[in-house]
C-alpha cells in the first residue's frame, strides 16, 4: 500500500513541477507533509533533506557566488572580452564561450549567464554583430562546464552527497572532469563551428538603449586641504579613470566656474558638481581624494552590525517636500541620513548645488543610512523607499578578498584537507566578515525555492527507498533491457535522465532518478559508480529546450530565439552527452 501511495505523490510532484499550476518551493513542502500526514516517513525523516549537506553546500554556494559577482572580479574578466574581439566573429565567440565556460565550472553557471548577457548585447553593439548568434551557445557551454568539476553545478553536489549516504563514496573536486572535460571542449568546438551557420542573425533591438541602463546622478564632491588632486586641472581630473563622468562645475567661494570653459586647476576646499554613475561614484569616495559637503562620517559598507547601506529615495506625487530646498528638508538635517547625491529625468537642473536644488515629483536622492535607520525612513509618506539600488553596487576594492577566499575553497576541497560544505561554509562567512556583502545581502543571494525543492525531493527519495518504490521501478526498467550488457542498461539511465530532465528540474531529476540507478546497478550485479556518474552526466544534458534548463530561459526573449533555434543545436549536443557518456564512463569507472 505504500508503494502506491509513494507512486501517486510522485505523480502529482511530476504534474505540479511540470504544469507549475503551484510554486515549486510550495510543491516540496506539500511532499513533505503528505508523507508525514500518510505515515510513509516519520517528521524527523521528513524534514532530514535540510539537514542534507548538499542543501548547506549549495546554499553556501549561492552565497559565495553572489560574493564574487559584487566584487567586479567576474565582471571584469567579462568586460574584457570586448577588447580582446577586436570586432572579429569567431574570436569573440571563442573568447565568449571558454571563459564563461571555465567561470562556469567554478561558480554557479546562472549568475554567469546573468552577467555575460550585458556583455554581449554591449559587444554586439560596439562591433555590428547580432546577440542570437551568441546567446544560446553561452548558455550552452555554461551547462558543458557545469559537469567539469563537483562545485559546477547543484545537480553535481547533490549526487555526490545522496552516493555518499547510500554508501557508494562521495565525488572528488575533479573526478568529473575525466569525462566532462573532452566532452565540455568538443561540445563547445561544435558550438563555434555550427553556431553561425545554424542561428539567426537578427538585430540587436538594444543598441540604442545600450547607455540608459546605468541611471547617473548629480552629486558634489569636496576637495580637501590634503588632497592629492589638488594642481590638477578641473575639466579632466578624473577622466582617465572613470572615462562615463563629467565635471560640470567647479564651486570656489561660492563662485561658479565652468571647467569646459573656465581651465583652472584643484584647489583646497573646492567642490566638483560632477555628473557621474552610481558605481563609479561610490568607487570615487572610496578611493579617491574627495569626501561629501556636510559629512565628517567615512562611508564604509561592511559586514559589521547595524552596517551602512545605500538607497534611493523617490520624491512622491503626494509629498510635502515638493517645492522645498533640499537644504532645508528634515532629511538633509537628520544627524543618521547623508544626501550624497540626486538625479532627475533628463538633469533638468538649474540649481548650482545640490543642496540647493528645488524638489520634484520624482526626483530620486541617492542617501547613505544605517540598516536601522532605514526601518524608521520607511514609515516616511513624503518618499519612497527603493533598496534595490544596492543591489547594483559593484565592490571593487573587495575583490581581492573575494578572489583569496575562492581560491581557498578550491584548493582545500581539492586537496581534501575539508570536505566541500565545510569549505563552501568557510568561503560564505568570509565573504561575509571581510566586506565582501552583508548579510542582508547574503540572505537575499539564497535561493529558497531551490533549496526547499532539493529538500522536499529528498523525502520523496528517502520514502520511495524506505517502501521498496525504487526497487519496483529498477526492476521495471531491467525488464526493458532484458539480456541487455551493462554498458545499454547505463545509457538507457542516461538517457532517461536527460529526458526528464528536460520536464523536471536537474536537481529533482538527479535525486528521483539516482536511487533507481543505484537499484538498477545492483541487481544487475555491476558497480552503481558507473551509473551515480551517468546521473551527473544525464541531469545537465537539458540543450533542447529553452525550459530544459533556466539558463536557457533566460537567453530566450534577449536572443529573440524560436523553440526549434534550441533543436538545432541542443539535439546534437545531447547525443554527445548521451553516447559519449555511455562509452566513455565505463573505461574510467568499471563496472
Amino acid at each position: 500500500m505504500d508503494i502506491w501511495i509513494v507512486s501517486i505523490i510522485l505523480i502529482v510532484t511530476v504534474y505540479f513541477l511540470v504544469m507549475e499550476k503551484i510554486s515549486v518551493d510550495l510543491t516540496s513542502i506539500g511532499i513533505i507533509v503528505l508523507l508525514v500526514v500518510f505515515r510513509i516517513l516519520t517528521p524527523k525523516e521528513a524534514v532530514m533533506g535540510f539537514a542534507n549537506p548538499a542543501v548547506i553546500t549549495i546554499g553556501a554556494m549561492f552565497i559565495v557566488a553572489k560574493g564574487m559577482m559584487r566584487t567586479g572580479g567576474v565582471e571584469f574578466i567579462g568586460r574584457q572580452i570586448i577588447r580582446l574581439a577586436r570586432g572579429n566573429y569567431t574570436i569573440a565567440l571563442t573568447v565568449v564561450l571558454f571563459t564563461v565556460a571555465v567561470a562556469s565550472a567554478f561558480i554557479n553557471n546562472t549568475p554567469i549567464v546573468i552577467l555575460f548577457i550585458p556583455v554581449v548585447m554591449t559587444l554586439c553593439c560596439e562591433y555590428n554583430l547580432s546577440p542570437a548568434k551568441f546567446l544560446i551557445p553561452i548558455s550552452y557551454a555554461s551547462i558543458l562546464a557545469g559537469t567539469c568539476t563537483l562545485i559546477g553545478t547543484s545537480t553535481n553536489i547533490i549526487v555526490s552527497d545522496l552516493s555518499f549516504d547510500y554508501g557508494f563514496g562521495a565525488l572528488t573536486m575533479f573526478e568529473l572532469a575525466y569525462i566532462g572535460v573532452p566532452i565540455a571542449i568538443i561540445g563547445i568546438i561544435f558550438l563555434i563551428i555550427a553556431s553561425p551557420r545554424v542561428l539567426p542573425s537578427l538585430a540587436n533591438p538594444v543598441c540604442h538603449l545600450k547607455n540608459s541602463e546605468h541611471r547617473q546622478y548629480l552629486a558634489e564632491l569636496k576637495i580637501p586641504m590634503e588632497s592629492s588632486l589638488i594642481g590638477q586641472s578641473s575639466q579632466d581630473v578624473f577622466d582617465n579613470r572613470y572615462p562615463g563622468m563629467e565635471t560640470l562645475e567647479l564651486i570656489r567661494q561660492s563662485r561658479i566656474y565652468y571647467p569646459a570653459r573656465d581651465k583652472m586647476a584643484v584647489s583646497g576646499d573646492d567642490i566638483l558638481l560632477v555628473k557621474v554613475e552610481l558605481n563609479d561614484l561610490i568607487e570615487i569616495l572610496h578611493k579617491e581624494a574627495v569626501e561629501l559637503p556636510g559629512s565628517k562620517k567615512e562611508l564604509m559598507l561592511g559586514a559589521q552590525k547595524d552596517a551602512p547601506i545605500i538607497v534611493e529615495l523617490i520624491i512622491s506625487p503626494h509629498s510635502t517636500l515638493r517645492g522645498q530646498e533640499l537644504l532645508k528638508t528634515p532629511l538633509a538635517n537628520d544627524p543618521d541620513v547623508n544626501i550624497i547625491a540626486v538625479q532627475r529625468q533628463r538633469f533638468h537642473i538649474s540649481e548650482q548645488q545640490v543642496h540647493d536644488v528645488i524638489l520634484r515629483t520624482g526626483d530620486l536622492l541617492l542617501v547613505w543610512c544605517r540598516e536601522s535607520k532605514l526601518k524608521s525612513i520607511r514609515t516616511e509618506t513624503d518618499y519612497l523607499v527603493i533598496e534595490d539600488v544596492y543591489e547594483e553596487l559593484i565592490h571593487k576594492r573587495k575583490a581581492i578578498w573575494s578572489v583569496v577566499n575562492f581560491i581557498g575553497m578550491i584548493g582545500t576541497a581539492t586537496l581534501g584537507l575539508a570536505d566541500i560544505m565545510t569549505c563552501a561554509l568557510t568561503a560564505a562567512f568570509l565573504m561575509i566578515i571581510t566586506g565582501c556583502l552583508q548579510m542582508r545581502v547574503a540572505y537575499k543571494s539564497l535561493q529558497g525555492d531551490v533549496l526547499l525543492l532539493i529538500a522536499g525531493t529528498i523525502a520523496l527519495g528517502a520514502a520511495m527507498e524506505k517502501t521498496g518504490a525504487s526497487q519496483l521501478y529498477a526492476n521495471m526498467f531491467i525488464n526493458l533491457f532484458s539480456g541487455s550488457s551493462p554498458v545499454i542498461v547505463l545509457g538507457a539511465i542516461i538517457l532517461l535522465t536527460s529526458v526528464s530532465t528536460h520536464i523536471l528540474s536537474n536537481n529533482a531529476t538527479a535525486i528521483l532518478l539516482l536511487p533507481i540507478a543505484i537499484s538498477t546497478a545492483i541487481a544487475i550485479g555491476v558497480d552503481p559508480k558507473p551509473f551515480i556518474v551517468g546521473i551527473c552526466f544525464g541531469a545537465s544534458a537539458c540543450f533542447a529546450s529553452p525550459m530544459g534548463y533556466q539558463t536557457n530561459l533566460m537567453v530566450y526573449g534577449p536572443g529573440g530565439y524560436r523553440f526549434v533555434d534550441y533543436l538545432k543545436l541542443g539535439i546534437p549536443l545531447n547525443l554527445l552527452v548521451i553516447i559519449g557518456g555511455t562509452i566513455f564512463i565505463p573505461m574510467i569507472w568499471p563496472f
